[in-house]
């Protein structure tokens, strides 16, 4: 792939994945550069003659009141580098802090920060030769940002802390950067607090869940549109003239893509006439589910872009003039507007995974299921078929409802009460991650039951697309002629959801 120039004003969600995930190489921006050098200056003319100006020629936080200059100055930058790496628990994923590196740094390359460009420079030669910093998930309240992660980062970046190698093991910084042929940073005025003082820890693990969601409700439709087959419901409910009556976006494009999912299936032709004037809920009314779903993701996109290019540190640096500039103290690095679209997002993605375990349900149950085996068993009874993988999807949606309850609610007193409310924003990301993890495998679940029950219509088929959705899922787990161990099959189907895959009989 080409590289991706980063400026701090263009940065898309997708790039933050081919980053993240594809090693998609990055570059300061010629333009970006410019604008961090006369930043910069202003910052350096600030030392200079010694004017009092906060995290610059002061403490931080607390205790902001106390001067610091001379050889001080940079004597402060490694005390907050080390201070504040205080992380805890398990790490975060290798693309979590790679999307992290890359957020922070396009953050810088905006211009406000006051650093000097070797330290973007520094970040993405670190992302281009594989240099990944050891960064525990826990320890931040979301404001002062995320602090404790991405002192972690910092760490690294001065030689300190640890990384990973390519075999996923832990060793010193200063080894990685020595292998990698990467010069370790000499923090100077200013440049901790800029690459501590930030929301891209919550920002990262929220972009690569909403990028995972996106493909997770297409996947939801193609996989509804298969249970409402199945179970010989109807499309009258799809009808698009229902939809422009209540002109959702998300409503309207989830409904387009069922009646797409069902057109020509001889499932429906057979029982047009049977009768039953409407569906249960959780197939009549998937378009305003899933629809929903939709316009939360969509406005969980347009926050999480808009704070990609965002300067989120403090204090911030602006250009007055060809040589001055005012630094101001502000509020940016607070998480509350990523914190509260991370618990959105949980909750929508809540519903998403409850509807699919209601279809489950009706699959499996005969009392439901429109003749089909009761539990989708051959042989039922000597059998028990698709019994427990109801009852995982149960376990998995009301776990999802715990993990549900909003972060943004709370909040804790720090910092000797200077920072006495915050967001909890990085939790939040946290929680979404086991969230959409659960959901993939719900609709996993979900994928290999219609699948099995589609197999029992025959020699009635769905629809063109339907076929090829089927077909997809059969190529990672075949029918089940007899009871057998399942869990594998969820595995795979879980990463052929995370693929893609199962969404392309949309496009």
């Amino acid at each position: 792939m080409n590289a991706l120039h980063i400026s701090g004003n263009d940065l898309r969600l997708e790039a933050v994945r081919e980053v993240a995930v594809e090693r998609r190489p990055v570059l300061l921006a010629p333009d970006a550069r410019e604008s961090v050098n006369r930043a910069r200056a202003v910052v350096d003319e600030i030392v200079a003659s010694n004017k009092v100006a906060y995290a610059i020629t002061t403490g931080v936080g607390k205790l902001s009141e106390v001067r610091i200059a001379g050889d001080q100055i940079r004597e402060l930058q490694v005390n907050l580098v080390r201070s504040h790496a205080v992380g805890v628990g398990d790490p975060l994923a290798v693309p979590e802090t790679r999307a992290m590196m890359l957020l922070r740094a396009n953050s810088l390359a905006k211009g406000h920060s006051g650093v000097r460009a070797v330290i973007i420079d520094t970040l993405c030669e670190m992302l281009n030769r594989g240099v990944t910093p050891f960064v525990p998930s826990q320890g931040s309240v979301g404001a002062s940002g995320d602090l404790a992660p991405l002192a972690h980062l910092a760490l690294a970046l001065i030689g300190e802390g640890e990384c990973f190698n390519d075999k996923g093991e832990r060793v010193p910084s200063a080894d990685a950067l020595k292998r990698a042929q990467i010069k370790a940073v000499v923090l100077e005025s200013k440049e901790t607090i800029s690459l501590i003082n930030g929301t891209q820890g919550m920002l990262a693990v929220g972009t690569l869940s909403l990028l995972a969601a996106e493909t997770l409700v297409d996947s939801a439709d193609v996989i509804g549109s298969l249970s409402c087959d199945a179970l010989k419901g109807t499309d009258a409910a799809f009808d698009e003239r229902i939809h422009k009556a209540r002109p959702h976006s998300g409503q309207i494009k989830t409904a387009a893509n069922l009646r797409r999912m069902l057109e020509g299936s001889q499932i429906r032709e057979s029982h047009r006439e049977c009768g039953r004037v409407q569906d249960a809920y959780s197939l009549r009314c998937i378009p305003q589910v899933h629809g929903a779903v939709r316009d939360t993701l969509a406005y969980c996109r347009e926050v999480f872009e808009i704070e990609a290019n965002s300067a989120v540190d403090n204090p911030l640096v602006f250009i007055t003039g060809n040589s001055e500039g005012d630094v101001i103290s502000g509020g940016n690095f607070h998480g509350e507007p990523l914190a509260f679209a991370l618990d959105f997002l949980a909750i929508a993605l809540c519903a998403l995974a409850g509807i699919s375990e209601r279809r489950i349900e009706r699959l499996v149950n005969p009392a439901l299921s429109e003749g089909l085996p009761p539990f989708l068993a051959p042989g039922a009874g000597l059998n028990s078929g698709f019994m427990m993988p109801q009852v995982t999807a149960a376990a998995l949606v009301s776990e999802n409802k715990v993990l549900a309850h909003p972060a943004s609610v709370d909040s804790i007193t720090t910092s000797g009460n200077k920072e006495d409310y915050v967001s909890m924003g990085m939790t939040a990301a946290i929680k979404l991650r086991r969230i959409v993890e659960n959901t993939r495998n719900v609709l996993a679940i979900e994928a290999m039951a219609v699948a099995q029950a589609l197999d029992f219509l025959a020699p009635l088929k769905t629809s063109k697309r339907g076929q090829n959705a089927h077909a997809t899922i059969r190529s990672v787990s075949a029918a089940m002629d007899k009871d057998r161990v399942m869990y594998p099959d969820f595995v795979r189907l879980s990463q052929l959801l995370a693929s893609g895959k199962i969404a392309e009989a949309l496009r």
